[in-house]
């Protein structure tokens, strides 16, 4: 079943153009791109199949009142998508043009082939918080409920028609974010500072079962450059993997880190208050001083210069009709 046309989601029913730095400024530093003046809701998730076609997505966190947010980048304007609904989407990632995946409340996935929306049952009633895509036949999905008795441990797999659920060994956690790339690599981390890592069909490693504990509190996101360089963060642990072991990195950091970019060897992390570090060498270089200072969720890596970063608030309790800030920003090299 792959799942029923939206045909009202569509690339006509565009909401918004919002004007950003083309290509041509190619002014080195950070900038705030899109702010909460023009966006309707916290941004948390941003990824892109080049530097010309980028997407971030969030939403309202329950602030009944306003939509699903989902926003597109073509090198000149960042325009606001109608993907409808009125969950937030937690993260986005796709393995090309035209096959770009996003995820979040309730379950919710859909799919974006550049000109419309395609809902894709998911059968899970989970918040799902992470979603990675190989090819337009082999994406993984995960997720949880933090604080609830569950649905927990859920890992979906997208085969090209339907997307089915693969059990991992249940430990009645959520699972925030999964990363992997098309030679089989797949790491997969959550609450507990869960680390999973996947070795085939059903067969899964865990790989934080180790004394002392690599991390002391909930791994937030993963991402990697290789699969023999890939990167964990939450709470006050950065994790690094060699691809023969996890090892704790030594690394000051000022706040709360949430999110992690890896890409061609260069690293940025993300975090509460504006936390921005990126990795220059052996040396982090703490950019948290400059603007933007909102609370940061996710970055990525556009490979030709510019790291995307997005936030807002994402943490404040829902209140009715109060639209919540949210941010786009990058770092221009």
């Amino acid at each position: 079943m792959a799942g029923r046309s939206a045909g009202w989601w569509v690339a006509g029913a565009l909401a918004l153009v919002l004007a950003g730095c083309g290509d041509d400024d190619d002014a080195a530093g950070w900038r705030t791109e899109v702010d909460k003046t023009t966006l309707n809701g916290a941004v948390l998730s941003v990824w892109g199949s080049g530097p010309k076609d980028v997407y971030a997505v969030g939403g309202p966190l329950g602030n009944d009142g306003f939509e699903t947010l989902a926003m597109h980048w073509d090198g000149k304007a960042w325009t606001a998508l109608a993907p409808g609904g009125n969950e937030t989407f937690w993260w986005v990632s796709g393995s090309g043009p035209g096959d770009v995946w996003m995820v979040g409340e309730r379950g919710r996935i859909v799919r974006w082939n550049g000109t419309a929306f395609t809902a894709t049952p998911s059968g899970t009633t989970a918040t799902l918080w992470g979603v990675v895509a190989f090819s337009p036949s082999d994406a993984w999905a995960v997720g949880g409920m933090p604080g609830s008795d569950g649905p927990d441990d859920v890992v979906l797999h997208w085969d090209g028609s339907s997307w089915t659920s693969e059990v991992v060994p249940p430990k009645g956690l959520a699972l925030f974010k999964v990363w992997g790339r098309p030679d089989g690599t797949l790491i997969i981390v959550g609450e507990a500072g869960v680390i999973w890592r996947r070795l085939g069909p059903g067969a899964w490693v865990e790989q934080s079962a180790v004394t002392p504990p690599l991390a002391r509190d909930r791994l937030f996101t993963v991402d990697g450059c290789s699969s023999s360089d890939v990167w964990a963060v939450g709470a006050t642990d950065v994790l690094h993997w060699d691809g023969t072991a996890w090892s704790k990195q030594q690394v000051t950091l000022p706040n709360i880190v949430n999110g992690v970019s890896c890409r061609d060897g260069q690293v940025t992390l993300v975090g509460f208050g504006g936390l921005k570090l990126r990795k220059d060498g052996a040396t982090w270089l703490d950019e948290s001083n400059l603007p933007p200072f909102n609370d940061l969720h996710g970055a990525w890596d556009d490979g030709a210069g510019s790291v995307w970063v997005v936030g807002g608030d994402f943490l404040s309790p829902a209140r009715p009709g109060v639209k919540r800030a949210g941010v786009i920003a990058r770092y221009r090299r």
